[in-house]
């Protein structure tokens, strides 16, 4: 299934502006609950965690940033 540009895009917002503070925010009300571990134990846990929310949304910020493929340039004659 082939997600367009344009939904990629919103939804790429949507993940970063909704989805993004709420598993930061779970993320640290678990880590709360657990006890406070170790510096080094607990730094190693919120890095992980930090680029572990990416992986599963991979495919949808590939080429976010890039111009719009499917679009006609208007600058060509």
């Amino acid at each position: 299934m082939a997600l367009s540009y344009k939904f990629r895009r919103r939804l790429a917002l949507l993940i970063l502006v909704v989805g993004l503070p709420v598993y930061i925010v779970a993320a640290v009300t678990i880590l709360n609950l657990l006890g406070r571990p170790s510096l080094l134990v607990e730094l190693i846990v919120y890095i992980a965690l930090g680029v572990a929310w990416a992986f599963p949304f991979k495919f949808i910020f590939r080429g976010v940033g890039q111009a719009d493929p499917d679009s006609q340039d208007s600058d060509q004659d």
